[in-house]
């Protein structure tokens, strides 16, 4: 699952392995490796991608299915454009 997750979410954001992997400090092999399930990343690297990707490490790591959005980090202004666009959204299923 986790590295499936990685995979997804590093994809979402729009970024290749190499673009994580600067971001992280890490070659792009050890990226590559942890989406192939070859080796994990140690807890430093999950804290660090759950900050880069805006989810909880739960959802990242699998054991949680129902994605959320850490808004850590983001302005009051930009939390309330965040909750207007999710609302918008909401309101076009």
């Amino acid at each position: 699952m986790l590295p499936d997750r990685i995979k997804q979410l590093r994809e979402q954001a729009g970024l290749s392995q190499s673009e994580l992997a600067r971001r992280l400090d890490v070659t792009r092999s050890s990226v590559n490796a942890w989406e192939m399930g070859l080796s994990s990343p140690t807890t430093q690297y999950i804290v660090a991608m759950t900050k880069i990707f805006h989810v909880s490490a739960d959802f990242l790591l699998g054991l949680s299915a129902q994605k959320c959005l850490v808004l850590d980090g983001y302005t009051t202004q930009e939390i309330e454009l965040l909750y207007q666009l999710a609302a918008y959204f909401d309101a076009q299923r």
